[in-house]
Formats: structure tokens, sequence, C-alpha cells
């Protein structure tokens, strides 16, 4: 018969200074260096992933749609990074990483809240995906055919492009604005307490409110950063992903005590 957990209590939430977030992204850093192996391995899953869906988007000739998918692509970041938070709680405890622990743990998640959770974030993604493509049609679709992959320059040299991108950039970030708003401290609560998906995201939105500031700059840290990753073919993202889960473990930290 299965144990069913009391709901657990709630954390406080504190005021976090926004010069706390040079030194959240320091110990991710530190957390990586000390558990390389895991960090190498969740977030080689995550990157592994991305290059299989952009090979099979670029081998069915629709071109078209890696565009939004890899604007898109981050936003499933924050599911990938339960083992990082994982390993990051073990460490600090001082607990030993043992590769069966550590992804029995990640595994038992199953029967706890996380799987919605991860629905939500799949189906912002796939909303994201279909906005996108509509931007595009409403923008793009009475032009003349053209490969923007093969021709990026037809979005910064035409009227229509520039609308496009300046539309797509603004309904991108207010989505990917929500989605953190929602995980930031969601996602770590439910992998260290016993609340349902609802209670963590409110508690998530209320931290996100009471440190504006600081979930700002995190936010734009962890954007600039992923980003950047992405260009070598996702390949940065073996070291930013794990180097950001584990610094989101902290915040989730500095934020609740």
């Amino acid at each position: 018969m299965q144990v069913v957990e009391a709901p657990s209590e709630l954390p406080g939430i504190r005021d976090v200074p926004v010069a706390t977030v040079p030194d959240i992204l320091r110990r991710g850093v530190q957390d990586f260096r000390r558990a390389p192996a895991f960090g190498l391995f969740f977030s080689g899953v995550y990157v592994l992933g991305g290059i299989v869906l952009w090979w099979v988007l670029g081998s069915s000739g629709r071109e078209w749609g890696l565009i939004p998918f890899a604007a898109g692509f981050p936003l499933l970041a924050p599911f990938a990074a339960i083992g990082l938070f994982e390993v990051s709680r073990r460490l600090e405890r001082g607990e030993p990483l043992i590769w069966r622990e550590v992804l029995g743990v990640v595994f038992a998640q199953k029967d706890r809240q996380l799987p919605s959770m991860a629905m939500i974030v799949l189906m912002m993604f796939m909303f994201w995906v279909f906005v996108a493509h509509t931007i595009f049609a409403l923008f793009m679709g009475t032009r003349a055919m053209t490969n923007i992959t093969s021709s990026p320059e037809v979005l910064l040299t035409t009227p229509h492009g520039v609308g496009m991108l300046v539309v797509g950039v603004a309904v991108g970030a207010v989505l990917a604005a929500v989605l953190f708003s929602i995980t930031v401290i969601g996602l770590p609560l439910l992998l260290e307490r016993e609340v349902d998906v609802v209670t963590a995201m409110i508690t998530s939105v209320a931290a996100v409110r009471a440190n504006p500031g600081t979930m700002l700059g995190w936010a734009t840290t962890i954007a600039v950063l992923m980003f950047a990753a992405m260009v070598p073919m996702f390949l940065g993202l073996l070291v930013v992903l794990p180097v950001l889960g584990h610094a989101s473990w902290h915040m989730y930290r500095a934020v609740t005590g």
C-alpha cells in the first residue's frame, strides 16, 4: 500500500537583494565543479534531445520550424534541472552522491506533483510554437516564399520581417516571464516538500512579486546565458545548464531560507 505523505508547511518568503545574483551564480559553478559527472549527465540528456529534434526538423524540410523551436527550447530547461536540484540538495546537506539514489529520487517524482508541472511547461512550449507560427503567417504569409534560415537578412531588412521580430519577441517575453514566475521557486519547492502544483505556483509567483528586481536580474542572467550557450549547436548548454540548475536551487534557498 502506498504511503501518502502529509502536506508540508509552506516556506516563508524573504527579501533578497539584487547583489545576491552573482553570488548565486558562483555557488552554481561551485556545485558543478564538485559534481561534474552529474551535471554533464543531466545536461547531456537535454542537449541530445535538442539536437535530435533539430535534426528531425531540418531533415524533414521544415526549416521554418527551427526558429520558434530554438527560441522556445529554453522553456523546457527548468524541468530538466530536477536532477541538478537533487544534487545541490545533497551537497548542502553533506549527503553522499550515489547515482542509484539520485536517479531514484528523480524517477520517484512520477508519483508526485512534478509531472503536473511538466505538463504545464510542455503545454506552454507547444503554445509558443503555435503562436510563433501564427505570427510568421500574419507578417510573412503574403510575401514571396523565402527561406529565412538561409536568408536571415529578410528579418532585418524588410518592414514585415522587423515587425514579426518585434511582435514575436514581445509575445515570447511574456510567455517566458509567466513560466519563470511559476517555476523559479515552484519546481524546487515541489522537489523538497509535499505541496500541490497550484500551491507551488502561487508561492513562486509570490516570491517573484516580493523580489521583482532580484528576479528580473536572475531571469535576465538565465536568458542571456541560455541563448548564448545554444549558439554552438546546443553544446554550450552542457556547462551552462548544470551551472544554472545548481544556482537555481541556491536562489530557492536564498528566497525561502
